[in-house]
């Protein structure tokens, strides 16, 4: 074993600032006299806050307990050996921290081969091995289980996953080639591929159990105490676990083929990482375990070096760390207490921003309208949602009727607003109408109370300006569903204070959103980038490029969806308006398209219909369309589209509109579903070359979301 650890020494001096695991063998007497069995746990020596994850000194540890515990096996002095974690957390994988500082190939490729040269001993010991899934497992604390003989879980796990896919990896230490093999291509592309790709899908302890990846499942509350009872009986042969035949034909390339379909569908081939998985899940398919973990290895080695893994692990630190520490936010100190909550406007944002608050806040929300029947419209969206609630068994009855209470509508502002502390207004954008509403609303509102708006792309300073207090007035930008996206752009007007802002951040905060501060800018940061994206694929089709080839032209991306189906979601009117508002501002950049114009003037909900299931060029807007006569390539399209982006997102940074380039990717990332693999926009931007012929320059520094130098 002397290589390994040899392997495991040379990658620790390339990353001294590990956070190490240790690996703490305790004997212990099983019951039923099973005899002496060893456990080993797994901990970081911090809480449940600080997953535990493995790094080449954490490997090292393991393959010392390993050498001790394939000792006692060799002389008969025990009957089994366990493996578990700390509280909470089985183990998390690798250590990201030390993947990112690796700068040559041979480096990552020992990563891989120390993982596999550990974890590998754990299924050549002389006795039985068992995995005890105790809590939260992911990536490589996974795959250690992999490698044991049996393995139990708790039905308390919270999460459970092979999200290296996701990251742009693949599961590097047995994942592609062990799982296919004990539970099926299938499930196993479910697992690795799916799921990951799926803005990274978790499993809990019973679906782990009843995809065969466990073969026990107990309650959390004494789970390892029911874990080892079950080992007892597998040792002593009261137990026996069966697993059903794995079908080695069909039924494989089937599910690959389906792998495959999936990875096209998200990422159109624009991301390597999916790809190579199945490369291994594939060749999985003869059973061959040592050729599968020399792929994987080499697999990992490539992936590491490449950008799209650097570009995730980017995306990772941004919405992991960065969203919790918000650049430029006031001191939390100043944030005034929320103990209620006024929503101008009954309409769907606006219910669905009551029911928001509502649910996280927990505190006294009332609606207002300019009619008793939209009042009642928007109460009743609330509670018909709490009762969805109550049905999916997310809250009980008590939950249900104390939510329901607190939320009430009422004509008059005096009455509703008088003694909240935030009150936020979701009305028609319009920037006269705004004002008005904010006048009353002041007129009748606490002299403490934040004013926010949810507008998309009118100025706060404006809406402010005409107004005794405007330093309480601050943009609070939701994004559509607000359920589901977690960006809330906060912007702070010319007059916005400290006070007024640190409050809305502090809300921010209570509501689980991501939030970035922002210029009082036109459009802010997701629509004007959006809307200089969209424009320029408006302008390229009515210039005379068909719609199909401008679509096409942005798959290499992977986006989420193709620019004219986001168009749909968004509305082609809100689009319109938008547009117009940007090219008020910024009329040498930001074009209206006569086109979209025809569109929404026929009142059409987008481009498409879908009358064969797949999207396809509605008639009656090809008739509307005019068209010139240039006729651009696909590649022609994408460099045009990119060229503007960049252009817009460099001059955005110029104005201060954020603090840096990561504040731009967070908001794509967490605002518009932008790829994580590619790291939001601009290291994809840097990657391609695109951020330099445009700009003279990338947009971030060597090593940030890019191999070191």
């Amino acid at each position: 074993m002397n290589s390994t650890t040899e392997l495991l020494k040379g990658a620790a001096e390339l990353f001294p600032g590990e956070v190490v695991t240790q690996a703490h063998v305790r004997h212990l007497d099983l019951p039923g006299g099973a005899g002496n069995f060893a456990l080993i746990t797994l901990d970081n020596g911090l809480d449940h806050t600080k997953p535990t994850t493995f790094g080449p000194q954490s490997l090292a540890n393991l393959n010392a307990a390993v050498d001790q515990v394939e000792k006692e096996a060799a002389e008969g002095t025990i009957t089994g050996i366990g493996i578990t974690g700390k509280p909470f957390i089985f183990a998390v994988g690798a250590d990201l921290k030390g993947v990112e500082l690796l700068k040559e190939h041979k480096d990552a490729l020992a990563i891989g081969k120390g993982g596999h040269d550990v974890f590998r001993r754990l299924s050549a010991l002389a006795v039985p091995t068992f995995a005890y899934y105790n809590g939260a497992a992911m990536g490589g604390g996974v795959e250690v289980g992999l490698h044991c003989s049996y393995r139990t879980v708790s039905k308390a796990l919270p999460a459970f996953s092979l999200p290296e896919v996701f990251l742009g990896l693949v599961p590097g230490w047995g994942g592609c080639a062990l799982l296919p093999n004990l539970i099926g291509a299938d499930r196993a592309v479910t697992v690795i591929i799916e799921n990951s790709l799926n803005q990274n899908r978790q499993l809990k302890g019973k679906q782990v159990f009843e995809l065969g990846i466990a073969d026990a499942l107990f309650e959390g509350a004494d789970f390892l105490e029911q874990s080892l009872i079950w080992t007892a009986n597998v040792l002593n042969g009261t137990v026996t676990v069966e697993r059903p035949e794995i079908d080695r034909g069909d039924a494989w390339d089937r599910a690959v083929a389906r792998g495959r379909a999936i990875a096209d569908s998200k990422v159109h081939g624009a991301a390597p990482a999916a790809y190579r998985a199945l490369e291994i899940i594939a060749a999985a398919k003869d059973g061959d375990l040592g050729a599968g973990f020399d792929a994987e290895d080499r697999a990992l080695a490539d992936l590491i070096m490449g950008g799209e893994l650097r570009s995730g692990i980017y995306s990772f630190n941004l919405v992991q760390k960065r969203a919790k520490r918000p650049a430029g936010a006031p001191d939390k100190a100043l944030a005034r207490p929320v103990t209620k909550v006024g929503v101008v406007g009954a309409g769907l944002m606006a219910s669905q921003l009551a029911l928001l608050f509502l649910r996280r806040l927990e505190v006294p929300v009332v609606l207002t309208d300019i009619d008793q029947a939209r009042v009642d419209k928007g109460v009743g969206y609330v509670h018909a949602e709490i009762e969805k609630l109550l049905g999916k068994g997310r809250i009980n009855q008590d939950k249900a009727n104390r939510l329901k209470a607190l939320v009430s509508g009422v004509l008059d502002k005096a009455e509703g607003f008088s003694d909240a502390d935030f009150i936020i207004e979701a009305v028609f954008e319009e920037i006269g109408v705004k004002q008005q509403v904010f006048a009353e609303v002041e007129a009748v509102a606490p002299a403490h109370a934040i004013l926010a708006t949810n507008t998309s792309s009118l100025s706060v300073t404006e809406m402010a300006s005409k107004l005794k207090n405007p330093e309480r007035v601050v943009g609070f930008h939701f994004f559509n569903p607000v359920a589901i996206l977690p960006l809330l752009e906060i912007v702070r007007g010319e007059q916005t204070d400290d006070a007024s802002l640190a409050t809305a951040f502090g809300v921010a905060r209570k509501l689980k959103k991501t939030a970035v501060l922002v210029k009082d800018a036109p459009a802010f940061v997701v629509n004007r980038i959006l809307t200089r994206f969209m424009g320029e694929i408006q302008n390229v089709i009515d210039e005379g490029t068909p719609v199909e080839v401008a679509e096409k032209a942005i798959e290499p991306l992977g986006l989420p969806m193709s620019p004219l189906v986001l168009l749909e979601l968004v509305g082609p009117a809100i689009g319109l308006h938008v547009s117009e508002t940007l090219n008020r501002a910024f009329p040498d950049r930001f074009t209206v398209s006569a086109n979209l114009a025809a569109v929404v003037k026929a009142g059409k909900r987008g481009f498409y219909v879908y009358d064969s299931g797949k999207p396809e060029l509605d008639p009656e807007v090809a008739a509307l369309l005019q068209q010139g006569d240039s006729v651009l390539s696909e590649e022609q399209v994408r460099d045009r589209v990119l060229d503007a982006v960049a252009q817009e997102i460099g001059l955005m940074l110029d104005e201060g509109v954020v603090a840096e380039a990561q504040d731009i990717d967070l908001c794509l990332i967490t605002g518009a579903g932008w790829p994580f693999h590619l790291g939001g926009i601009t290291p994809y931007l840097d990657r391609e070359g695109v951020s330099e012929r445009v700009n003279g320059k990338k947009f971030l520094a060597r090593g940030v979301a890019s191999v070191p130098a």
